[in-house]
């Protein structure tokens, strides 16, 4: 302590880790070198953009996927028989295995229940595992299950792998906005959101021409082999390159940091503890190779209580934060509203309209609205500035005229007057994308955005778009009336307004740069232990100017 007392401008500097110098000489070194350090170097491979464009070609693969499931090419249809017995072969993969048009239904959505299972784990997990590592699990997960796809022998088979196609789509929605919102320039923070969510309409569109094209001059296999060709490069690239950190969370690889009693156990396994007899040495005390076991086991089972018990507090904080409660609300209210379009536009423009090509028609509208309506939204709240309450000034402004242009274009009798007015409304519609998303990024601190993210997502599936389009056929076998069932639909716009207009005078704060200067690991043990990364040793110091990052 003598030393200590003679040096105070030592102690004022490093005096969050003072006794971890005391103790090792080579520690105090490392950490005396590594404040010389502001900022961690960002690895060879990034620039922004080009995270933006990987992110970009993966996102559009994602939905390419949704496409190419839909398309006539590769869904195909069943084997029909006429009243003379004259039978038709089917055609893609309800032809190849005879599928009912209800399990044909269940294949299109089975995507869905490893997408909302998973999409929260993949949140919590961020916690202690790097996020980008992440990403590439998920990705591999993704290539794996479409070339399953591809080989699927039988209708369950293929079912499984769609599940599987939502465990790996999870990880990269949930994690790769705040990836794009961490490394955004800060006056195109929404733009960049935008682009990157522009990809969902672009994607869907290519993979019902892709899927076409494929199915009718290959077989519909090769649609799902190509996709994991696709997804291929991606998913080595998540496990070879070194990984970005995300900010709000600690510096954390792929493999988790030991704690001192699980290095122990790693170390016994090597030597093969359980041959072991006798009591081996850990610190001076004496512990035999089953109790050491034990308390292995005891502190995995007291670890997933502890993530269990956090993600259970993550999550009360969610549900009592007022503006992400009310974005979530009306985004639930938009989506119901597009699921169902998307599902039963067409044919209420072939009943209302008699239109003679309406899969093309709102086709095209939905893709064309789609890409420059979300590039619209994302720069409109860029040069308005980036901020909560001016997000759902153009939330609620560009919901509620969109709905008045859909609403007054399916009371139109002229076909051409509908279309006009449903470009128009689709247009402002699809401004909603990137703010919502940008809304719900920014009122949750940094370390919650991955599981703010995730759980949006799974709300806007379990309440919106899954159950609108059986609502909607329900409402119209009742009703019997196209174009008052599609009115009916359409002022539920109204209502995703109506929240989102609420969040114009809730108080919001951009918590963005919450945990900025000290990131927290979720283990205590972390900034108390070394952490190997084939680097070297790291100090404490070290550890947190590796964690800082620049301002949002």
């Amino acid at each position: 302590m003598a030393s200590l007392s003679s040096t105070p401008s030592m102690e004022e500097e490093k005096e969050g880790s003072v006794s971890v110098q005391q103790s090792n000489p080579q520690s105090q070194h490392i950490a005396a070198s590594s404040s010389t350090m502001d900022l961690p170097s960002n690895p060879s491979w990034f620039t922004p953009k080009r995270l933006l464009f990987i992110f970009c070609v993966v996102n559009m693969i994602n939905y390419l996927d949704r496409g190419t499931i839909a398309s006539n090419g590769v869904n195909g249809k069943k084997r029909t028989c006429d009243d003379k017995g004259i039978c038709k072969s089917g055609s893609g993969i309800q032809g190849d295995f005879d599928l009912t048009n209800f399990q044909d239904g269940l294949l299109s959505s089975a995507f869905m229940v490893g997408l909302l299972v998973s999409s929260p784990v993949f949140a919590s997990l961020a916690k202690s595992h790097n996020p980008f590592r992440l990403i590439g699990v998920g990705l591999s997960v993704f290539t794996l299950a479409t070339a399953g796809c591809g080989a699927a022998p039988s209708f369950w088979f293929i079912a499984i792998c769609r599940m599987l196609v939502g465990v790996g789509e999870a990880s990269f929605i949930s994690l790769a906005a705040p990836f794009i919102d961490d490394n955004a320039p800060i006056s195109q923070k929404t733009a960049w959101l935008a682009v990157f969510y522009m990809c969902i309409p672009t994607g869907i569109a290519f993979g019902y021409v892709y899927g076409g094209l494929v199915g009718e001059h290959l077989n519909w296999r090769y649609a799902f082999w190509g996709e994991a060709l696709l997804m291929l490069p991606f998913a080595v690239f998540g496990f070879v390159v070194k990984p970005l950190q995300l900010k709000g969370f600690s510096s954390i690889e792929s493999e988790k940091a030991l704690t001192p009693m699980e290095t122990v156990s790693a170390v016994t396994d090597d030597l093969d503890a359980s041959k072991v007899k006798g009591p081996i040495l850990v610190g001076g005390d004496g512990i035999s190779a089953d109790e050491l076991n034990k308390t292995s086991k005891s502190l995995d089972i007291r670890n997933i209580l502890n993530r269990l018990s956090q993600f259970g507090k993550d999550m009360k904080v969610l549900l009592v934060d007022k503006v992400y409660v009310v974005n979530v609300l009306g985004y639930v209210a938009y989506t119901f509203v597009l699921g169902a379009y998307g599902y039963w536009g067409p044919k209420a423009g072939y009943n209302i309209y008699h239109m003679k090509s309406a899969d093309m028609l709102f086709g095209g509208i939905t893709v064309v609205c789609g890409i420059f309506g979300t590039i619209a939204g994302g720069f409109i709240l860029d040069h308005m500035s980036a901020t909560i309450n001016h997000a759902f000034i153009l939330l609620s402004g560009a919901t509620f005229l969109g709905a008045i242009s859909c609403f007054s274009a399916f009371c139109l009798r002229n076909l051409y007057g509908f279309l006009v007015l449903f470009a128009v409304g689709e247009l402002l519609l699809f401004a909603a994308q990137a703010p919502v998303n940008f809304v719900c990024l920014h009122c949750v601190k940094p370390s919650l955005r991955p599981l703010a993210m995730a759980m949006s997502t799974v709300s806007i599936h379990i309440f919106g778009d899954v159950p609108s389009s059986p609502l909607f056929g329900v409402v119209q076998d009742h009703i019997n009336n196209w174009r008052t069932t599609t009115l009916m639909l359409t002022s539920i716009f109204v209502l995703a307004a109506g929240f989102w207009f609420i969040g114009i005078f809730l108080p919001s704060v951009d918590k963005c740069t919450d945990e900025n200067e000290t990131q927290v690991s979720p283990n205590p043990m972390v900034d108390m232990k070394t952490l190997p990364d084939g680097n070297g040793d790291k100090g404490p110091a070290e550890v947190q100017d590796s964690n800082f990052r620049p301002p949002c």
